[in-house]
């Protein structure tokens, strides 16, 4: 199934703008949303089309999601769900993207990578369906 919406969970400004850029020229139809809080994201994780959405999730959150949790901790909480959108950590660090594989999610990327033809391929792939 080709994702409808790409969420950014729990980036800053700056870097949900090169986000957005990068979802937008992937995937020009879909929409961008931006989720800087648990509220939001329990309501976009809860739908039952919730395959459609690509969710990016921030390695260290930004925003108002439950103390103390990281972005791997909160695709480990989010795999345990009964409707599991597609997600990739954004983080540079190999270790972190290794324990969130471990946690659920799909290969991701870091910011540094961003813009690099593996990356571009990696989401591409998953954007497709």
């Amino acid at each position: 199934m080709p994702i409808q919406r790409v969420a950014l969970v729990g980036h800053c400004g700056f870097d949900s703008s090169s986000l957005t850029r990068l979802a937008q020229q992937l995937a020009p139809n879909a929409q961008v949303l931006r989720i800087n809080d648990q509220q939001s994201l329990d309501q976009i994780a809860s739908q039952v089309a919730s395959q459609d959405t690509l969710l990016l999730v921030n390695r260290v959150l930004d925003g108002h999601f439950t103390a103390g949790e990281s972005g791997i901790d909160l695709i480990r909480s989010l795999a345990q769900r009964e409707h599991v959108s597609p997600m990739m950590l954004v983080s540079n660090y190999a270790d972190a993207q290794e324990q969130a594989v471990q946690a659920g999610a799909l290969p991701g990327f870091g910011k540094s990578d961003m813009n690099s033809p593996q990356t571009v391929d990696r989401l591409r792939k998953v954007i497709e369906g």
